[in-house]
């Protein structure tokens, strides 16, 4: 089934639920024949209706008079970079934007690390919000990636459709707190080559 403004809308609202978002912090996208849906600039996670989101064409024009959130020039150069990509949570949840702000990638400290492509989640270099590069950054931190964290910002995760982007935001920020709590109580042990590999052959039949 094709997504709607009000399938965005509620994705949206449901990063909020969820404690992901706050405010107007983060947006939600997904992928059209002719561009994307996208949440506006400045909405609230709290206040979004389906009137909030922004129709995108190909050539980043809004197409219904809705100024576009900051991040659009992000999410469509995710699209263009990965046709499997059809829809995009961006977050500054509590646990990613942490380990984010320390410049770390998420290693594989727990197999589920392995259900974003590869061995880590990586941790793209830091530049202003809202900026191109920003945009180049994210797609080469997502090379065989589905998410991937943003110095200093935050996270952004892409799935076959809203639902599945969702949940692998949630996935992602459960991982990070994990993954903090450990490295509060000492050393995390991280899988070992034959291990990661081992999991990896699972997560092909899993599910």
């Amino acid at each position: 089934m094709p997504e709607s403004a009000r399938a965005v809308a509620e994705t949206y609202r449901a990063l909020g639920v969820a404690g992901l978002s706050f405010a107007a912090s983060g947006n939600v996208s997904c992928r059209l024949a002719d561009g994307m849906l996208i949440t506006r600039s400045g909405v609230a996670v709290d206040e979004v209706t389906e009137t909030d989101i922004c129709h995108v064409d190909a050539s980043g024009a809004s197409r219904n008079n809705l100024k576009p959130s900051s991040e659009a020039f992000m999410h469509g150069d995710i699209y263009a970079a990965y046709p499997e990509a059809r829809a995009i949570v961006h977050a500054h949840s509590d646990a990613c934007t942490a380990l984010a702000c320390l410049g770390r990638s998420l290693p594989a400290f727990h197999y589920m690390v392995l259900g974003f492509g590869g061995e880590d989640v990586r941790c793209a270099p830091y530049t202003t919000f809202g900026t191109p590069e920003l945009g180049r950054l994210a797609v080469e931190a997502l090379r065989d990636r589905t998410a991937c964290l943003l110095a200093n910002h935050g996270m952004i995760c892409h799935g076959t459709d809203l639902r599945d982007a969702l949940v692998r935001a949630q996935k992602l920020e459960a991982l990070a707190r994990q993954y903090l709590l450990a490295c509060s109580a000492g050393e995390p042990r991280i899988l070992k080559t034959e291990e990661i590999e081992a999991a990896r052959r699972r997560y092909e039949t899993y599910g």
